[in-house]
């Protein structure tokens, strides 16, 4: 649980990545990556925001855990991990890309319980986290549509 959680989103960054030349329709495929990144990067953005507000302490400043890996300097919720992998996946899945956005949701399930598993995070924190990529995939799919020119310039340029 140690190494899921210290590599896991690296390795599903890196998972994602890979698929830009998969596929058969590679277009759709591009867009949906570029929609993942999208939502990651708005998943953390919205966090930073909640993090203006919500200022809670991890559990193992509050002696409820012992913790296994190292010190995060900052609040507990809503965790930055559960965000980014959850979002990821809802991005796929948003997107039709059912099968490869269920093998990222099974990969955003164990980063998130490894995270309460080394003591860094109360669950509420990877809830609020999945949450927030949730609403940050949702917001993507709505915004950036496939085909536009935005689309096309953003595909283009990757």
């Amino acid at each position: 649980m140690i190494w899921i959680s210290a590599v896991g989103i690296p390795l599903l960054v890196l998972a994602v990545a890979g698929q830009w030349w998969r596929g058969p329709d590679r277009s759709h495929n591009r867009h949906v990556l570029v929609a993942a990144g999208f939502s990651f990067l708005l998943g953390l953005a919205i966090n930073q925001i909640i993090l203006l507000f919500v200022h809670r302490i991890r559990p193992y400043d509050g002696g409820i855990t012992h913790l296994l890996i190292d010190r995060s300097a900052d609040p507990s919720f809503p965790s930055d991990h559960a965000t980014a992998t959850v979002a990821i996946a809802a991005a796929f899945l948003l997107h039709g890309m059912r099968r490869l956005g269920v093998w990222f949701l099974a990969a955003a399930v164990l980063v998130t319980i490894s995270r309460v598993y080394v003591g860094t995070h109360y669950v509420g924190d990877v809830l609020g986290g999945a949450s927030t990529g949730i609403v940050a995939a949702m917001l993507v799919r709505s915004l950036y549509r496939e085909g536009t020119r935005a689309d096309q310039i953003i595909t283009r340029i990757l």
